[in-house]
């Protein structure tokens, strides 16, 4: 039987951090897909907050006044995208102070930077981070200045100020500490993002080790590491750690991922963990979906993460 728990939902419409439009629209489509109507079936409490305001990326044109220069490269819409995701730690911090579960629905990964520093207020937090991609680079090793690219880099210390402070949100800096970090499913590492997980040190699971051990093996041992010397866990899903046959609708899809039982048994062993205090789900893009089935599948993903079982 599922524990009922207070869940509150946190739409974020952000694209200004991705390279291709449309992730803006993930929010609206994991909704349509039932995801409210089937948390209250389990059993939750449930209250949709609505999305927070996010500036339009035809309002916030791509002009060198805009951005922030790096060695290599550029921060596009390094302003706003600091000053959504500060507004998304608050969000975030308010629920859980109130008691509730957040679950945040974007947008373009750069959302999760909020979403994990407002967890992370008052208690030391362990992080997955089930992505093709590991999202560690910054304005020096990005090849194309997105944003959307760098939010771990940044929870770790790793980048701007605005993005490493999350706008002067975050309490301590880094926010998380790399030991209590497991990537889960990255097949699409850039060399210098390679080098830079390296020298961090983070736990990093590649599909490689998924195909050798099988996901099962790895989720117990990232759990282990995310859970030593914790309070709790924090759980970021990007939908294109799904192979693309089963979830086309994504932004960056990278063949060869996890396949859908995969994906729902990892998120099942993290709901029996009890470790699970936030969540966010991020890069749905309607515009390249099937008939919304990978927004179907990411409010799926959402209530085997929340207790949903077979039995």
């Amino acid at each position: 039987m599922v524990q009922p728990r207070e869940i509150a939902i946190v739409g974020v419409p952000l694209d200004l951090g991705a390279g291709r439009r449309g992730v803006d629209m993930g929010p609206s489509a994991i909704r349509y897909a039932g995801l409210q109507r089937d948390l209250r079936g389990l059993g939750h409490h449930v209250t949709d907050y609505g999305n927070l305001a996010v500036p339009l990326a035809e309002t916030v044109p791509m002009l060198a006044g805009q951005d922030v220069a790096g060695r290599a490269g550029v921060l596009h819409h390094l302003a706003p995208i600091a000053a959504v995701c500060a507004e998304v730690a608050e969000t975030v911090a308010a629920h859980l102070a109130a008691g509730a579960v957040p679950l945040v629905l974007g947008g373009d990964h750069s959302v999760a930077l909020g979403a994990v520093a407002g967890a992370a207020q008052g208690r030391t937090l362990g992080l997955l981070w089930i992505d093709a991609h590991p999202d560690f680079n910054t304005a020096e090793t990005s090849p194309s200045g997105n944003i959307h690219g760098m939010p771990l880099a940044a929870l770790t210390g790793r980048g701007h100020p605005h993005l490493t402070s999350v706008n002067g949100f975050a309490q301590r800096v880094p926010i998380i500490q790399p030991a209590h970090i497991a990537l889960i499913g990255i097949r699409d590492v850039d060399p210098l993002e390679r080098e830079a997980l390296h020298e961090a040190g983070i736990h990093a699971f590649t599909m490689h080790d998924i195909d050798r051990q099988g996901i099962a093996t790895i989720i117990e041992q990232a759990m282990r590491i995310v859970s030593r010397g914790t309070d709790a866990v924090h759980v970021s899903f990007d939908l294109d750690v799904v192979d693309p046959h089963e979830a086309p609708g994504v932004g960056t899809p990278v063949p060869g991922g996890i396949s859908y039982r995969e994906a729902h048994l990892a998120m099942e062993m993290i709901a029996q963990s009890a470790k699970l205090v936030s969540l966010d789900v991020v890069e749905v893009n309607p515009i390249l979906d099937e008939r919304n089935i990978t927004a179907q599948l990411a409010a799926a993903l959402v209530l085997s993460a929340l207790g949903k079982r077979i039995l």
